[in-house]
């Protein structure tokens, strides 16, 4: 199994070299000190290879730099995206070093033929071998620079299966895309992200499921909508409210159609029936007990909740965060707990500075701009102050008032970005609002069939 990835570098051509033949990680760089190598048993620890190796790929290892560089001048392109860096990784322990670099070295040349020269370097000091490969932005005969887009991308991860696939090494069937970051962390700590909710959901109905139609209902049932059909190439699922479907291989190999097959064969048919049974049957939404309260005045006189405020409380109100009742139903306001802190300071600011609507709030940002560039000047003026002073109760009393414009700024600053968030947040919130709203209205219809049903039979 083999990982690839290609990326632009806009700074030095010299750094990435340098960095692909680090004498720290890659030791032997000629023919001659390789076989040198070879030969020397002090350069093995335990018997384990230590020592990988470089190689030029219409170019010199050792003059690698001063070649491309060379090219570039040429052409008089040494400006822009003056390389760029790609790596193969391979599966911890399924390839040897050697196997690991002539794999590299035929990558490259499948890959850049005689038009382009690459370093390719393997590499062991993450614990797993992998090749690094440095590909000279520039054409050596006709000064064109490499089109590094998707296809390209694709090419490389392409060519790198096939020759996987011809050394008997294993290949990833559905290639996925980078994890975010965030996403990434997120996911490990059980947040309620897209693909975590849909695993749960998953988790949820296979438990109380025996067969296909019991799985879909349920599913159903907690706002997904599945697709297991074995004519198609791959399973999805999607939200109700969504357009859009996810394959199912996303979520991981357990929750692919057939690992959901047999986890669903491993449960007791009477237990699961009956579970199933009583979750389908409680289709009246979770009613709350009304808490009374004793006002003074009359009702109808009452100011009216608008604009943004009442926004934020109603939506507040559906996450289950005012008061504290039931979860929601719809998977895009289950999602939305991850921000539930970030919407608690838009609700703080927009009450705070009487926030109505979005052009108060745009209004509020060009404002707090203003200020910033005020308190900004009046904090070089206290720094110009201080290069000057020399007095020490005088400096004290300037550091005390360069402090006080830093502590300003930044509760202006973090008062804009909450500003940003109300604006970007606004769409989808009303978004999640109306799934939410969807979803309800779903139940209610299913209640109200059941209600139907009962009264016709025994009428």
């Amino acid at each position: 199994m083999a990982v690839t990835k290609i990326w632009a570098i806009k700074d030095s051509l010299s750094r990435v070299v340098d960095y692909a033949a680090n004498p720290d990680k890659t030791i032997y760089s000629d023919l001659q000190k390789v076989i040198h190598y070879a030969d020397d048993s002090n350069k093995t620890i335990n018997g384990k290879e230590k020592a990988c190796f470089v190689t030029g790929v219409n170019c010199n290892a050792d003059t690698a730099f001063e070649e491309m560089y060379a090219v570039q001048e040429r052409f008089n392109k040494v400006n822009g995206n003056v390389a760029y860096h790609a790596y193969q990784s391979f599966k911890t322990g399924e390839v040897t070093p050697e196997q690991c670099h002539r794999i590299g070295v035929q990558l490259a040349k499948d890959m850049w033929g005689t038009d382009y020269q690459v370093l390719v370097a393997t590499h062991f000091n993450t614990g797993t071998y992998h090749n690094h490969f440095v590909i000279n932005s520039v054409n050596m005969w006709n000064g064109k620079k490499f089109d590094c887009n998707k296809k390209a991308y694709y090419k490389f991860r392409d060519l790198s299966d096939k020759l996987c696939e011809k050394e008997q090494l294993t290949v990833i069937k559905n290639p996925s895309g980078k994890t975010p970051r965030s996403m990434y962390f997120a996911e490990k700590r059980g947040e309620p992200t897209k693909y975590n909710l849909m695993r749960n959901a998953i988790d949820y109905a296979i438990s109380i499921s025996v067969n296909q139609a019991q799985f879909r209902k349920a599913l159903e049932k907690q706002g997904y909508i599945i697709n297991l059909d074995l004519r198609l190439k791959y399973a999805t699922i999607r939200s109700v409210n969504d357009t859009k479907n996810t394959r199912l291989y996303h979520l991981g190999e357990q929750y692919d159609r057939y690992g959901i097959f047999n986890r669903m064969r491993e449960n007791d048919v009477w237990i699961a029936g009956e579970k199933y049974s009583n979750y389908i049957k409680n289709t009246k939404p979770q009613t709350i007990q009304p808490k009374k309260y004793t006002l003074k005045g009359s009702l109808s006189k009452t100011r009216k909740i608008t604009g943004l405020k009442a926004l934020y409380l109603y939506y507040s109100y559906l996450l289950g965060y005012i008061p504290k009742r039931h979860q929601p139903l719809s998977p895009e306001m289950k999602k939305a707990w991850r921000k539930i802190d970030r919407y608690s300071q838009e609700v703080c600011l927009i009450s705070k500075y009487k926030l109505n609507t979005l052009d108060d709030v745009n209004n509020f940002i060009n404002m707090s701009t203003e200020q910033i560039k005020l308190i900004e000047n009046q904090r070089q003026h206290i720094y110009n102050k201080l290069r000057r002073c020399t007095d020490t109760n005088k400096r004290a009393e300037l550091l005390s008032q360069r402090n006080d414009c830093t502590s300003a700024l930044n509760a202006l600053r973090k008062n804009i970005r909450t500003a940003n968030h109300i604006i970007e947040n606004n769409p989808e919130i009303k978004s999640s609002i109306k799934a939410e709203k969807n979803i309800q209205q779903q139940r209610y219809t299913v209640r109200n069939k059941l209600k139907d049903r009962y009264y016709d039979i025994y009428r």
